[in-house]
């Protein structure tokens, strides 16, 4: 595995970034065109809205704004475990942790995130995590686990 420094600093800046909730400066890491990918079925679920095709910059601020309008940033405790980079790919490896504004409902699932840098700038984006776990705490009659 070859690490690539801009990679690194990259994914380093873009975590920072999320953190900071500032989504217009998040969203200037990524290319104008954007390959983006999340583990859910293509037409999405009614009880996340955020989750929908995504192919630009412009896109990437309103997907970050539109999970943050749902839930709680002051009780976000998502976690970082793993960066792992060969050359212009990254995996992130953690744990996602929040809760949702309109139910109270806290959720946790465990996540991996695949980007692929160019010159700096992010151009494919793949989120792997447990979909089903999201729906069920965003749903208004949904199950608890």
């Amino acid at each position: 595995m070859s690490t690539d420094p801009i990679t690194r600093r990259t994914v380093e800046e873009f975590l920072n970034r999320i953190g900071a909730g500032d989504h217009d400066r998040l969203a200037e890491l990524f290319a104008e065109a954007v390959r983006w990918q999340l583990s859910w079925p293509a037409e999405g679920h009614p009880a996340v809205p955020w989750i929908r095709p995504r192919s630009s910059r412009a896109d990437v601020a309103d997907h970050f704004r539109a999970l943050d309008a749902f839930h709680v940033p002051e009780k976000n405790a998502t976690s970082v475990t793993h960066i792992l980079v060969d050359g212009a790919d990254a995996v992130v490896l953690g744990e996602i942790r929040q809760t949702v504004r309109a139910t109270g409902r806290e959720y946790a699932s465990p996540f991996a995130l695949h980007l692929t840098v160019d010159e700096g700038l992010i151009t494919h984006y793949d989120v792997y995590e447990d979909s089903l776990t999201v729906a069920e705490a965003l749903a208004e009659a949904g199950t608890h686990r």
